[in-house]
């Protein structure tokens, strides 16, 4: 018997939103995430003491999420079978 299938976490960038990858290794353990890709570091205007993710907007395959922690904030791609509401779900309990 095979194991499920694991995502893939690609590194492009040399900086990450403190925090983000663990999340992210933990993230592309999960059934119906196949890629997850950092992408822009973006200074905020408003200050957010807890790392929050929130899906942004839908994209070919999946959706353009934003991590966020202190005035720092993270664009972060995931292809997924999975649903908005379901994704959410997920991110949440990382």
């Amino acid at each position: 018997m095979s194991s499920p299938q694991k995502g893939r976490l690609v590194w492009n960038h040399s900086t990450h939103l403190d925090g983000l990858i663990p999340k992210l290794e933990r993230l592309i353990t999960h059934a119906g995430i196949s890629t997850v890709t950092p992408g822009v570091l973006s200074r905020t205007r408003s200050h957010l003491p807890q790392f929050k993710f929130r899906v942004s907007v839908p994209i070919r395959g999946g959706f353009k999420v934003i991590a966020r922690q202190g005035k720092t904030a993270q664009e972060v791609f995931i292809l997924t079978t999975l649903n908005e509401m379901e994704l959410e779900t997920l991110l949440t309990s990382l």
